[in-house]
């Protein structure tokens, strides 16, 4: 259109850029792993490598509940680093970040773990962090916490700062988890989580007392889903879960993270207590049709709310139609505007919803933002996801 005041005037598409970091895990396929809030919403990734070649980097998938994004490059000699033993290291290691602060490439700052398995800060919806006072700034995430001989131990990932700099407190995700979660991209594009089929609190000092469990540490079981993997292994209501694979549970966010990490069908041996009685029992980790079903992918403003169909035979608080929020990362847009563990969606852009696939359905109607209609207890009320 060559109207002068339509090209004065007419809306401009405004360009953003970001800078983060990354670490070359296999040099070989090119493989590359950083923060999935680095490349949100990117239309174009592209990667600077230390010889300031700049490539194109294709996507190959991502997970926001662990903050994880795999990407890959072609490009010949790259160097890859070597991996260590995440499960090894200890409070008071040295440990030194590699990354892009505030822009400026192969940046190195020092220090100490100052803390091992940080759970429930609200960052990301699966938490197992590395505390560490090496300065991590605003451009680190993503990039390299490594030991003093080289090798990975974590993926710089966030800073507990009021002002948004550092302070001495980072935090990273541990290289075990963050691997686990890039195999699974690797082969499948996207994360397939297991399930036990349970919900679960922490065993806080009150209950632990009232239960005469004093100085015991897990994770209370509240509720078994019917048929669910916890279920054929005859877990219970009011079991004090323990230990994983004989790794300790400390409470219900270290379970969740714990179970949520690991694929469907894998072997996985409980310890809990029921009467004060130490037990154990072995099961296979369950997939979304033993009760709690993830929402697809493919409605971004939901990602990371796990779902679960309720009916008469799985009901919720009385109610026996709509979609039950069992879980909500602390950094979604749906947690962002209110929703919360524990609402019933009752109906989507206007449109009553009992399934996944009638969820699915009404979010059609609209890519641009969802209106749900919920209920919270004995309460009602409508809020909008953009």
């Amino acid at each position: 259109m060559n109207d002068p005041f339509f090209q004065q005037y007419a809306p401009q598409r405004r360009q953003t850029q970001g800078l983060g970091s990354g670490v070359i895990i296999d040099a070989k396929k090119g493989y590359i792993i950083t923060n999935n809030h680095v490349i949100a919403n990117a239309e174009t990734i592209l990667v600077t490598l230390k010889n300031k070649q700049q490539l194109k980097a294709k996507l190959i998938g991502t997970d926001p509940e662990t903050d994880i994004a795999v990407l890959q490059i072609k490009a010949d000699d790259l160097t890859e680093i070597p991996l260590a033993n995440s499960a090894e290291i200890q409070v008071g290691d040295f440990a030194v970040a590699i990354g892009n602060p505030f822009g400026l490439s192969q940046t190195v700052t020092s220090g100490i773990i100052s803390a091992l398995g940080r759970t429930d800060l609200g960052i990301e919806g699966y938490e197992n962090f590395i505390q560490t006072d090496a300065s991590i700034n605003p451009g680190n995430s993503g990039g390299a916490l490594i030991d003093l001989h080289g090798r990975l131990i974590g993926i710089n990932s966030a800073i507990l700062a009021p002002s948004g700099g550092n302070v001495g407190i980072g935090f990273a995700i541990p290289i075990n988890m963050a691997k686990q979660v890039m195999d699974q991209l690797v082969e499948h594009g996207e994360i397939k989580r297991g399930l036990l089929g349970v919900q679960i609190q922490d065993l806080n000092p009150d209950l632990a007392d009232a239960m005469d469990l004093k100085g015991v540490q897990g994770a209370l079981v509240a509720r078994v889903t019917p048929n669910s993997a916890a279920d054929k292994a005859g877990i219970k209501a009011g079991d004090v879960i323990t230990a994983i694979n004989d790794k300790k549970t400390t409470g219900s966010s270290a379970l969740r993270t714990n179970i949520g990490l690991k694929r469907i069908g894998e072997k996985v041996k409980i310890d809990f207590i029921r009467n004060k009685k130490t037990m154990s029992v072995t099961t296979h980790v369950g997939n979304t049709s033993t009760g709690q079903i993830t929402a697809s992918t493919d409605m971004p403003l939901l990602q990371g709310t796990q779902l679960k169909e309720l009916s008469a035979s799985q009901s919720f608080q009385g109610v026996t139609a709509g979609l039950l929020i069992t879980a909500i990362a602390a950094n979604s847009a749906a947690a962002q505007v209110g929703l919360r563990e524990g609402d019933i969606i009752l109906a989507v852009n206007k449109r009553k919803v009992k399934t996944l696939t009638d969820l699915n359905k009404a979010a059609q109607l609209s890519r641009k933002q969802l209106l749900i209609h919920l209920q919270r207890g004995q309460n009602f009320l409508y809020l909008v996801i953009k």
